[in-house]
């Protein structure tokens, strides 16, 4: 090996040596950032406890005496950037004898998985003997709020290499707020609802469906007055953004709660037919054709109208298995990926309609596949059928 080739090779190496130095500074400055996140996302989320335990306690009711507040420990796993921070929030010292008989909050944190639009995470607190179900969303960023948000806002360099550079942002306060969703009080179904649990693929047969699904749906009390109370009017009357009243082939359309109705970038209607006794898609024949129809044609013109986007821009489908028995459709902009639009859950309208006009009894007879977490009790009645 001749000077050259040997001063070549130490140079490469040099280059190569100071990569990698680069590389493990810049892994430690990502993670002193993200465990700085991890934590002020913790302080946020006991601050949000304690705000929404003041707004559902009674004024009267108060901390038991002797306790202290709550305090959150990091789960062991919050090192690694692609685990999400999961935390429990524990009371303290028992209540004194003297103390009045109400509880201290007592809640867990669980963090639902991350999807490309944010991480929900859900909150099972126990506040004067109710459960309650507390969602947080990191709302999108519009594109009227751009100017505002690179001129308001202080950056901290983390890594720059080449062309190649990633910052820290903290934008104003008011470009930094979250969507607060509260269920409470909340049932043993919610709670399951929100938890992060595996999922399971099943293949439902028309036999199985009626030897397992439907039986299972009948013994389950799952109630459906917030439907009624829309359709009636007696709720969320002022969200109906269109309404066709027939009593066979109308609707309700109305903003799902996981959109914001501030931007259309993340557009989320539901459609909730007039007609009663449709649990879901395996509940169709043919003669429900003029419905569906309805719904797809008036709902698309709807949102034309309102929102200015035209049918090309929409994803309109129903979900099997459905979050609630009773027929709804989803109007999503198609650019959006909302939870369940995937194909393991999520049926076209438009492909509906057509498997309807070529089978009337399409959706009675077909095999349908769907996703259901492990501790959802339909997917026990499976097993225990031999089906997983």
């Amino acid at each position: 090996m001749d000077e050259a080739d040997q001063k070549r090779r130490e140079e490469e190496k040099a280059v190569f040596e100071n990569f990698i130095k680069m590389q493990q500074e810049a892994e430690e400055r990502q993670f002193r950032a993200i465990t700085e996140l991890q934590q002020a996302n913790s302080q946020l989320l006991l601050h949000m406890m304690g705000t929404l335990a003041k707004a559902l306690m009674p004024s009267s009711d108060s901390p038991p005496a002797g306790c202290t507040p709550p305090t959150l420990t990091p789960s062991p796993f919050a090192r690694h950037p692609n685990v999400p921070l999961a935390a429990t929030a524990n009371p303290q010292p028992a209540p004194s004898p003297q103390a009045t008989s109400k509880r201290p909050v007592a809640a867990t944190a669980n963090y639902l998985p991350e999807t490309s639009y944010s991480a929900l995470p859900d909150i099972h607190k126990q506040l004067v003997d109710q459960d309650a179900v507390v969602i947080l969303e990191k709302p999108p960023i519009t594109e009227d709020t751009l100017t505002e948000l690179f001129s308001g806002s202080t950056l901290a360099l983390d890594m720059k290499n080449d062309i190649y550079s990633t910052y820290r942002l903290q934008p104003p306060p008011h470009l930094n707020e979250m969507k607060v969703t509260v269920v409470c009080p909340a049932s043993e179904k919610h709670l399951k609802k929100y938890q992060r649990q595996e999922s399971y693929l099943v293949e439902e047969t028309a036999e199985d469906y009626s030897s397992i699904t439907l039986p299972y749906i009948e013994s389950q009390s799952f109630s459906l007055q917030w439907v009624y109370n829309i359709l009636e009017k007696k709720a969320e009357a002022e969200r109906i953004v269109y309404e066709d009243p027939d009593p066979d082939v109308g609707f309700v359309l109305l903003p799902d709660f996981k959109w914001n109705q501030k931007q259309v970038d993340d557009l989320y209607l539901i459609a909730i037919v007039h007609q009663k006794g449709i649990r879901s898609i395996r509940g169709l024949t043919a003669e429900h054709l003029p419905l569906l129809k309805n719904v797809f044609q008036k709902g698309k013109e709807a949102i034309m109208k309102k929102y200015e986007l035209p049918a090309s821009k929409l994803r309109v489908y129903l979900h099997y298995q459905p979050s609630y028995y009773h027929l709804h459709v989803h109007f999503n902009m198609l650019g959006y990926e909302a939870l369940g639009c995937g194909v393991e859950r999520a049926h076209l309208l438009g492909d509906v309609i057509q498997n309807l006009q070529s089978n009337p009894d399409y959706y009675k007879s077909h095999t349908l596949s769907f996703p259901l977490r492990a501790e959802d009790g339909l997917l026990t009645k499976f097993r225990e059928a031999g089906k997983i």
